[in-house]
């Protein structure tokens, strides 16, 4: 049998082959894709220090090539044969996101790689939504919309067959891996005729916009692919003059000089022509759901450095955060990636301090790179870019992450347990290259 392809590489060929699907779909990435690598180039010429420190942890080499998608889904059958797919290109799901206390009817996961070596060589992820139809209060409706999305199949017998080969063989070889990429496509491609009568449509957009968007489809259409920027805010000012109007305001922390989390801004959904099915042909309609989004990622807080933040941000208040890498890091408010230096490498290490092999320059504390998504955040997105209004009321549940994982068929991994694992790496293996040898704190 010939060689299996690396899951890292079946996972940049589909994220290529979605950015090239979405850019001829959505002519506007392709300028918010140009808008990010000017504003990169200009970052990076004028702060080479910041240029340095970039290359030197592998977030440069990975910047380029850096998207994170959405979908939805309806059914957990579909949310369980994606996390299988997605198996394949070697993402695994990381943490559970309630999203209904906010109002949009979903509850989500993220697939992304977990190990640092396949972060570097491509960090795609994708913020999957599984639809709650329980949520639904009109009871016909409810029962209305699980019959339309019982008879779909949002996967062609291709992407079966190959995902059930993956599993049976440990992976697939260059023909199977260029196969999977284009029949997963199909999953993810934009469908203009509806599968709903324009009256269910009507009556889905009234119950909440994004159950419409959900369940009148052949399948899931990626909603946006976002490209990272290193200045939000200098993307967010240079949009209109590539024409794309941004939303108000930029999700996410305030800007600071140590970013932190993830901030996103993105611009409107289309206004798309569709096709509702009649007893005639067809009635002629329009559906918005697919928007242009940029993020700029910042460092992984820590649960003491979450908690804080959470409090700031209901305060409205951020000074209580400090904004100083240092500060963070002996605080125990940031995650950060230990390295040993040339200078600690050349001399013999008369300590196992910390804090003093820092000091001395034998030991440097770079900030791991937050990964993940922030439930306000995507909410915010999400209703600035359906046009629908908070309902929490109508949606304040408990979260249901027990029902979430069985119908994933799989429990979500927890992103704070992966920081924490990447951190204590890199300490013992500095301490080891130093020739020292102390325990890492729990």
């Amino acid at each position: 049998m010939s060689a299996f392809v690396h899951s890292d590489e079946i996972r940049s060929r589909f994220s290529a082959a979605l950015s090239a699907m979405y850019r001829a779909e959505v002519p506007q990435y392709g300028e918010l894709l140009s808008l990010v690598a000017d504003i990169n180039a200009r970052v990076l010429e004028a702060d080479p220090a910041g240029a340095n420190r970039l290359a030197n942890s592998g977030e440069l080499s990975r910047l380029s090539e850096e998207r994170h998608g959405a979908i939805r889904v309806g059914t957990a059958d579909e949310l369980a044969m994606i996390g299988r797919a997605f198996a394949v290109m070697g993402m695994t799901p990381v943490s559970y996101y309630n999203l209904a206390p906010a109002g949009v009817p979903v509850h989500s996961t993220a697939f992304r790689p977990v190990d640092p070596g396949a972060l570097a060589r491509n960090p795609f992820r994708v913020f999957c939504s599984l639809l709650r139809l329980e949520l639904i209060e009109d009871a016909a409706l409810r029962e209305e919309a699980a019959q339309t999305l019982a008879r779909r199949d949002i996967f062609t017998a291709g992407a079966r067959e190959l995902i059930a080969t993956a599993e049976t063989n440990g992976g697939l070889n260059a023909d199977q891996a260029d196969r999977f990429v284009a029949e997963l496509l199909e999953t993810f491609r934009w469908h203009a005729e509806a599968t709903v009568s324009a009256d269910t449509y009507a009556r889905l957009v009234a119950a909440h916009r994004l159950i419409a968007d959900v369940v009148s489809f052949k399948g899931p259409h990626i909603n946006h692919l976002t490209p990272r920027t290193l200045d939000i805010d200098a993307a967010q000012a240079a949009m209109p003059e590539r024409g794309i109007t941004p939303k108000e305001t930029i999700e996410g922390p305030p800007a600071r000089a140590c970013p932190i989390l993830l901030r996103q801004t993105s611009f409107k959904a289309l206004e798309e022509a569709i096709a509702f099915p009649s007893g005639e042909g067809a009635v002629a309609g329009v559906h918005t759901a697919r928007f242009g989004e940029i993020e700029q990622r910042g460092c992984a807080l820590t649960p003491t450095g979450r908690a804080l933040y959470d409090e700031a941000l209901a305060k409205k208040d951020f000074s209580a955060l400090p904004d100083d890498w240092e500060a963070l890091r002996r605080g125990g408010l940031a995650w950060f990636r230990y390295r040993p230096t040339l200078k600690g490498l050349a001399e013999r290490a008369e300590t196992d301090d910390l804090d003093a092999l820092i000091a001395q320059g034998a030991v440097m504390a770079e900030p791991i790179t937050y990964e993940d998504f922030l439930p306000v955040s995507a909410a915010g997105i999400f209703q600035s870019n359906l046009g629908a209004e908070a309902r929490a009321a109508a949606y304040a549940v408990d979260p249901a992450k027990a029902e979430f994982e069985q119908a994933l068929g799989r429990p979500v991994l927890d992103e704070m347990a992966l920081y924490q694992a990447e951190q204590d790496a890199s300490l013992t293996e500095t301490l080891t290259a130093l020739g020292l040898s102390r325990s890492v704190p729990a």
